[in-house]
């Protein structure tokens, strides 16, 4: 990987948004642990001790299994070995919790990572596909999480309608998502010609979608040809939300006298999901995350204090696997700041690459 970075790279374009955004989540986060209150949450902290080790042993899992996930999601002849599948993952999520809009920069630097393992557009769909299967099993977790909201606990009106709305779009997407497969629904190579009768982007239309329509190939292509393999990927997608459950369980278990059941860990991890697809654009879901995990656990009769713990107990276990995210980049003899402008490039080769193959 070249180690020359232009000045103003990939990280420099989201500089101001990034220090908006994590000066909006630090104010936040000093709002609502101060509202909790800090000595409750130091006393709850100070009571995890060495279980502090499980839970950053659920987080490295939580890593294994996504990038297990993303080397099932190859075609042959390529094929990526799951030790570097998981230094590029663990990488490229360190790189998208401390950039805003984190998934624009966490992708495109696993790929540039792995891309003296694998060709760039075998890699770049790889981990197109594997999203998919991700956000499908999001969507599944959350609207089970919604029905177990709307089925236990009286709510108020704006939460009941945005639990049914929840459960209505991942209806929605799951339709959809079967309809596009089974048709071959290239919706995407469809809204650029609508746009470009429009007169919007008439003059890059060609080249935009010939890039749209390759890359619509090979989703559909691993589709027709690898549905042995979807099975094993979404139950790697699945494991990780479990995982995370897991995760939620012994904390609470740890820190309050409210013995957890798993029922209000699986919630826990449900709006948690919501919490990062949502707010993905402040590093790390700094404020809101505990916003969202102290006003359930008040709920679930825990004590905000206790959700707030929560919170700030799984920012401590990101934070430790994004330091060691840093070091194998060290490794390397690279900076975030270097590879988020390498994943920039790779993402622009990627696209040329499919260029190329597509005969434009």
């Amino acid at each position: 990987m070249t180690r020359e970075v232009k000045a103003g790279g990939g990280s420099g374009r989201f500089a101001p948004a990034g220090a908006a955004f994590a000066l909006l989540g630090l104010g936040l986060f000093a709002y609502f642990v101060w509202r909790a209150g800090p000595g409750e949450i130091w006393s709850n902290v100070s009571k995890i001790g060495w279980g502090f080790a499980a839970i950053l042993g659920l987080g490295g899992l939580r890593f294994i299994v996504r990038a297990l996930a993303w080397t099932l999601c190859f075609e042959p002849p390529y094929r990526l070995k799951f030790r570097h599948a998981f230094s590029a993952y663990l990488i490229g999520d360190s790189a998208g919790n401390v950039v805003p809009l984190g998934i624009v920069v966490s992708e495109p630097t696993k790929v540039a990572l792995v891309r003296d393992r694998v060709p760039l557009v075998a890699g770049a769909s790889a981990i197109a596909v594997e999203n998919i299967f991700y956000m499908l099993s999001v969507a599944l977790f959350v609207s089970c999480g919604a029905a177990g909201l709307l089925t236990a606990f009286p709510l108020s009106e704006a939460v009941r309608l945005s639990s049914y709305g929840v459960i209505a779009g991942t209806l929605l997407m799951a339709t959809l998502a079967a309809y596009a497969l089974r048709r071959q629904w290239r919706f995407l190579s469809a809204a650029l010609d609508r746009a470009a009768a429009r007169g919007l982007g008439r003059r890059s239309h060609a080249r935009r979608r010939e890039r749209v329509a390759a890359f619509e190939d090979r989703l559909y292509g691993f589709y027709e040809r690898r549905r042995s393999r979807f099975l094993p990927i979404f139950l790697c997608e699945m494991a990780f939300h479990l995982l995370g459950v897991a995760e939620g369980y012994l904390t609470i278990a740890l820190i309050s006298p409210v013995a957890p059941t798993l029922f209000s860990a699986f919630l826990f991890e449900s709006v948690n999901r919501v919490i990062t697809v949502v707010f993905k654009f402040i590093p790390l879901r700094a404020g809101v995350d505990e916003l969202g995990t102290g006003q359930l656990a008040r709920l679930l009769a825990f004590g905000e204090a206790a959700g707030v713990t929560l919170a700030i107990v799984r920012k401590a276990r990101t934070l430790v696997w994004m330091a060691v995210g840093v070091l194998l980049l060290a490794a390397r003899g690279l900076s975030l700041r270097d590879v988020t402008a390498e994943a920039g490039r790779a993402q622009d080769a990627a696209l040329g690459e499919t260029q190329r193959k597509s005969g434009v």
